[in-house]
């Protein structure tokens, strides 16, 4: 019997899911997937020009865009920027939206990053897909459980490196070099990111900024003729999945490198 082919990012911000994760979506897509974007948050904190609702909107127009250029659906933001807490009510809305979706895979930020915006996200991401099953815990709307697999990726945190500034070495690289220009496509369409990222980050240029991260992980990878990769790192299948599969890999197979230190690293920890 075929499996489904569902897939949901989950970003803390809109315009997250395009520096780190959006190439693998675009080839997923490619496979016959259907691609899901959530931002936790609004984008309201995203500006040092317009006011919470005037950068809402636009931040959320923004967003739907950008999905449109890989033919994904976009879910908007629940809670303002900042606001996002690993908190009772967030986490049943984040429920809803994971048991409507029925997705097989789910890709949010490490639980680790430079910001609690993304460390709160990727809690809420976790924990939605884990009591997705459960008939006890109520979602916000309430949603009936799932009990398909679940296959959860974090990305690579922003830059590579975690809140304590040490490098992050992904367990699976995507080679992204042909979706590359798709990923800055989608990444153009936050126009409004711009101004705001080099005031308050000084990073010149978004667009840049995004390949710097993907060329670092293509060289990080080893692999032969790649220029851009995203990195991720698979959860626990316990609680998630029966199995203990590597679903991505499985689907991209053709554009996967494995990290086989990463796995020799795990068993000195065991």
């Amino acid at each position: 019997m075929p499996e489904d082919k569902i897939a949901l990012a989950v970003g803390a911000h809109p315009d997250d899911v395009e520096f780190m994760m959006a190439g693998t979506l675009s080839l997923l897509k490619k496979k016959g997937w259907e691609i899901h974007i959530l931002t936790v948050g609004n984008g309201s904190c995203g500006t040092a020009e317009y006011d919470a609702e005037t950068i809402v909107r636009m931040r959320r127009q923004e967003a739907i865009n950008a999905a449109v250029v890989i033919g994904a659906t976009y879910h908007p933001g629940l809670v303002p920027d900042i606001e996002i807490l690993y908190d009772l009510p967030t986490l049943r809305k984040v429920t809803a939206i994971v048991r409507k979706i029925a997705p097989n895979l789910v890709f949010t930020h490490p639980p680790s990053d430079y910001m609690e915006d993304h460390q709160n996200t990727c809690r809420l991401v976790v924990s939605a897909c884990f009591c997705r099953g459960m008939r006890n815990w109520v979602s916000d709307p309430e949603i009936p459980p799932t009990a398909q697999d679940v296959y959860l990726y974090h990305a690579n945190p922003h830059s590579n490196r975690d809140a304590l500034r040490r490098i992050v070495i992904p367990e699976i690289y995507i080679d992204v070099t042909s979706e590359v220009e798709t990923k800055a496509d989608m990444l153009r369409c936050h126009e409004s990111q711009k101004n705001w990222l080099d005031v308050s980050q000084g990073m010149d240029s978004y667009l840049i900024t995004m390949k710097d991260i993907c060329a670092q992980l293509a060289q990080m990878s080893g692999r032969e003729g790649c220029e851009y990769a995203e990195g991720f790192r698979r959860h626990s299948h316990l609680g998630f999945s029966g199995a203990d599969r590597d679903r991505l890999a499985e689907e991209l197979s053709d554009y996967v490198t494995v990290n086989a230190e990463y796995e020799k690293y795990l068993d000195t920890l065991t």
